[in-house]
């Protein structure tokens, strides 16, 4: 799995880094079959008062792309939002991808043995 963490307007400092990739560990514990991660930190400064932490990640599994962002005044509430919006969306992921099918061969079966 290829990570990267990067910032835009701000320095990604290793306590950030570390933050970050506590949390994504969650994501990954869910879904295991994950090819790429791009994580982006940044700062929009719409007015001095107003400063927004905004966090957006791209998750590259297979077959398909997964993209959330957030924003918040502060960035690691920003990323605890992130990370909860994306778990969820791995997991829905992960339930559409599986396999649903063989309840209904089961339950074929056993109509075909009540018939004989």
């Amino acid at each position: 799995m290829n990570l990267t963490i990067s910032g835009h307007h701000l320095e990604v400092t290793p306590a950030l880094r570390e933050y970050v990739m506590t949390k994504l560990e969650r994501v990954t514990r869910h879904f295991d079959q994950v090819v790429d991660i791009t994580v982006l930190l940044s700062v929009e400064k719409q007015k001095e008062k107003e400063r927004r932490q905004k966090a957006e990640v791209t998750l590259h599994v297979k077959g398909k792309d997964i993209f959330v962002e957030t924003a918040h005044e502060d960035l690691y509430a920003a990323v605890d939002q992130l990370m909860d919006k994306l778990d969820r969306q791995v997991c829905r992921h992960k339930e559409r991808t599986q396999d649903h099918h063989h309840e209904s061969i089961k339950h074929h079966d056993l109509g075909m043995d009540a018939m004989q």
